[in-house]
């Protein structure tokens, strides 16, 4: 399975692995509004979130121009990289994990900048649908009659 992701994706993994050791949940490729998707979003035990960008090259990361972005819809925010990535092209005020396939490590551990009640509750609730949605895909992934929900008109389907 490993050999079918790409390397980010495989970072990503090693990411959330370790993650949920630590007792946060945990998804993928996240949207907390339109127009931004997150490598890793993880809701921590005492409701905290972290978001985690997943980097595999220098290229990757230099053409990333809209992280920052992200740090309004995050505690904390993180990079993740492997052992062989040039750290010193991270910026020094965000966190910084070491990961592989299968596991990582914080090594830096990201400032704190607490979100606003309002966007907090707006993005444990998106959290819990997105996590919802998926489970629930992976039991029905043809919800309803050819992808379609049953209760349309029929002159719909």
């Amino acid at each position: 399975m490993a050999s079918d992701l790409q390397p980010g994706q495989r970072l990503a993994r090693g990411v959330s692995r370790h993650l949920r050791g630590l007792g946060f949940a945990v998804l993928e490729e996240f949207v907390p509004m339109r127009g931004l998707r997150v490598d890793v979003m993880a809701l921590g035990p005492k409701g905290e979130l972290w978001v985690v960008e997943c980097k595999s090259s220098r290229a990757d990361f230099q053409s990333d121009n809209k992280w920052q972005g992200y740090l309004d819809w995050c505690d904390r925010y993180f990079w993740a990289v492997d052992l062989e990535f040039p750290v010193e092209l991270l910026p020094d005020e965000t966190g910084l994990i070491i990961a592989d396939d299968y596991d990582g490590e914080v090594v830096r551990m990201a400032p704190e900048e607490k979100l606003a009640g309002a966007r907090r509750k707006k993005l444990v609730q998106k959290f819990a649908m997105d996590a919802a949605r998926r489970l629930q895909s992976l039991r029905d992934p043809r919800f309803g009659r050819d992808g379609l929900l049953i209760s349309q008109p029929s002159s719909e389907l």
